[in-house]
This record gives C-alpha cells, sequence and structure tokens, in this order.
C-alpha cells in the first residue's frame, strides 16, 4: 500500500498569507489533524522562515517528533528543503554557495537521526538552472553531498523545471542510487510539459510525487480544474510500477476547513489512484 501524504502546514491556516511555510506555532497540532484527515504521513518543511524555531535541529524537537508520530500514526520520512529557494545555489557567489552546501549536508544529518530518508531540493522559481553554468554548479554541489547521503542512508530528490531531456540530460552525469526525482504534477502542469515525455525521459528514477494542480504558465488551482495530467500521470506510474509516496501539496481553501480539505484531496487522489491500479491489476491503495 502506496502512503498517501501532505505537506507540513497544510492542516492549519497559513503564516502571514503565505502558501507553503513551516508552521513555527503549530506544527505539534498537525499530527492529530493528519491522522484526522486519514493521512499516512506528513512530510516535513525546513525553510527560512521557521529554521530558528525547527525542531528538527535539536535533539529534543526530534524526540518530540518521534513521540508525536507514534502517538498519532503518522509518519516522518521525507523533507521538503524550502530553504535553498530562499537561499538558491545559483546566482549567488562561491562563499555563498560553500556555506550552503555545509547547511545541506547538516540538514541531511539531522534527517537521518530523525528517520527521514529522503530530502526534496526545489530548483524551482528563484532556485531554477538557467543556464549551463548553473548546471556545473550543481553537479558540483551534488558530488560533494552524495557521499553524506550514502553516509546517512537519505537519499537525495531533484524537483527542477527543467525540460524533460535537459533534466535527464543531468541525471544522466550523476547516476548514484542516492540521486532520484522529485515529480510535481503542478509544476510540469505549469511549464506545459508533456507526462509521458516526462516519464520517457527519467521515469526509472521518480522515488517521490508532488500531486497538484496548476494552470498552464499560472498558479495552482484545486485537484481536476487545471492542466495537470493526472490520469496520465497515474496510469504511467503504474506502468512503471512506481512504489513511492504521493505527497498532497494542493490548492488552499477557506482558512479554518482545512481538514475537510485535506480529507476530501486525499479522497480524490485515492480514488484515482485505486481506479488506475484496477484497471492495470497492481494493487492500490
Amino acid at each position: 500500500m502506496q502512503r498517501i501524504a501532505i505537506m507540513q502546514g497544510r492542516l492549519v491556516a497559513p503564516t502571514g498569507g503565505s502558501m507553503q511555510s513551516f508552521p513555527r506555532d503549530r506544527w505539534r497540532e498537525e499530527f492529530a489533524l493528519a491522522a484526522a484527515a486519514g493521512m499516512d504521513a506528513i512530510e516535513w518543511i525546513y525553510d527560512v522562515h521557521g529554521a530558528d524555531v525547527n525542531p528538527l535541529a535539536t535533539d529534543v524537537g526530534v524526540a518530540e517528533m518521534r513521540t508525536l508520530s507514534r502517538q498519532h500514526g503518522i509518519a516522518v520520512v521525507s523533507l521538503c528543503a524550502d530553504y535553498f529557494l530562499d537561499r538558491p545555489f545559483v546566482r549567488t557567489s562561491l562563499d555563498n554557495v560553500a556555506d550552503l552546501t555545509e547547511r545541506l549536508h547538516w540538514l541531511i544529518g539531522r534527517c537521518g537521526q530523525a528517520g527521514i530518508t529522503r530530502a526534496v531540493l526545489p530548483f524551482v522559481d528563484a532556485s531554477r538552472i538557467d543556464t549551463p553554468d548553473d548546471e556545473r554548479r550543481i553537479h558540483e554541489v551534488l558530488r560533494q553531498t552524495l557521499p553524506v547521503c550514502e553516509a546517512t542512508g537519505v537519499e537525495l530528490h531533484l524537483e527542477t523545471s527543467l525540460a524533460p531531456r535537459a533534466f535527464s540530460s543531468l541525471l544522466a552525469q550523476v547516476p548514484d542510487r542516492m540521486l532520484q526525482v522529485n515529480y510535481d504534477s503542478g509544476n510540469s502542469a505549469s511549464q506545459g510539459y508533456d507526462v509521458a515525455s516526462e516519464l520517457a525521459a527519467y521515469g526509472t528514477r521518480i522515488g517521490s510525487v508532488h500531486i497538484k494542480d496548476r494552470i498552464r504558465g499560472g498558479g495552482t488551482v484545486p485537484l481536476g480544474t487545471g492542466d495537470a495530467d493526472l490520469p496520465a500521470l497515474f496510469s504511467g506510474l503504474a506502468g512503471l510500477r512506481y512504489q513511492g509516496d504521493y505527497v498532497l501539496q494542493v490548492a488552499r481553501s477557506t482558512d479554518g476547513c482545512e481538514v475537510e480539505w485535506a480529507r476530501h484531496n486525499r479522497a480524490f487522489l485515492a480514488f484515482q489512484l485505486n481506479r488506475v491500479h484496477s484497471s492495470t491489476g497492481n494493487v492500490g491503495c
């Protein structure tokens, strides 16, 4: 059975109107709320906004995370490293890159201590890979980082806005088992990419999936109302025998209705997955 998770912060009202950020004052509440919404897991967030209070940074905090996880039956096995959206590796000085690389290595070590087995590293928006120089810089960061991943058992999953062929080329230059792809259905829809072309280019290296819907060239919208070809995605992943997690990172609803909205989106996703797996004969959710 594949896990259905939710991105941290989606079960409480957003902080300062932000679409996604670490819920500084309410992160403890989300374990019970996730259980009430029928989730299997929470994808943790480490960002600049919450870095000074994120429990992942201390042994006491990690112990509290583990206790709440056990109490509510909600796993924490993945992390979204949004810190590197605000402080990107590209278009900055080499001194900053060295500091950011050190921070990434520290974060991977903390993930290992917390039982988190994958960290999603985003290269989208302000951190997007635009030029050959950007790509060379990322290769060097990966070269230094993947031994840390190997030592800690924490996979690194790249989320990029690269076109299928360009992303496949980048991956081919780093054929490390600890480096995988995070596929984001909304971001791909926004870029106008074709699901079949993406899966043909790097489908076998997809290790995790973020589920959201977006308008081509635009923002996030409720599932099923945008340009994300979710049926093609689920069918294609079933054909590849993908067994990883699905993380709901969907559009927000009315403040105060977060749990009901999460339950609705989980049901939508589970229905789509079960329909595909029933038609292919694979075991679904």
